[in-house]
């Protein structure tokens, strides 16, 4: 699920990028694309790293018991979302734009780093929290169907406590 999670995203806030800096920078459609390779494969990595270094399902319960949020509900996927755009967005936005930095101020263009990434940090929160909250139920029933883990009940398509690896008896 992580992965496709990171592709989609990386893919969609690279793109969210880029398509917010064209009126302020000149693209052919080369370059345009080359950055968009460039930034989606940046952005992934970055991504990857995370999910690593981050588990989202332990992260997820322990908020859940804390605010007693109970699975499936709107409240909780809204709070989880959240949760998830606040690790994941910061990091990659902050990598992505700087790397913008240095690219435009490597070239001769004079512009204050902090507008253009608090600009960026706000559009992309926007964007990857309706990605997020719209895609990850998506791909946790894909990931749960493909590992075979029932999808009804009480917390439907999120797995068990303890991972998947904890099924409940068939």
């Amino acid at each position: 699920m992580s992965l496709y999670m990171g592709l989609s995203l990386s893919f969609c806030l690279s793109l969210t990028g880029l398509l917010s800096s064209l009126g302020k920078t000149e693209y052919t459609v080369p370059k345009f694309l080359v950055s968009l390779l460039i930034n989606i494969a940046v952005s992934f990595a970055i991504s990857m790293v995370i999910g690593l270094l981050v588990p989202m399902k332990k992260v997820n319960d322990a908020l859940g018991r804390k605010l007693g949020l109970q699975p499936g509900k709107i409240g909780t996927r809204l709070a989880e979302t959240l949760v998830s755009d606040l690790i994941y967005t910061p990091i990659i936005t902050f990598t992505m734009v700087f790397i913008a930095y240095k690219q435009a101020t490597g070239h001769g263009a004079k512009m204050p780093f902090a507008p253009m990434f608090l600009s960026s940090l706000a559009l992309c929160f926007a964007v990857a929290f309706v990605l997020i909250f719209f895609l990850t139920p998506l791909f946790m029933k894909a990931a749960l169907k493909r590992a075979g883990i029932p999808m009804q009940g009480p917390g439907a398509g999120r797995p068990p406590e303890g991972g998947p690896d904890h099924r409940p008896p068939s």
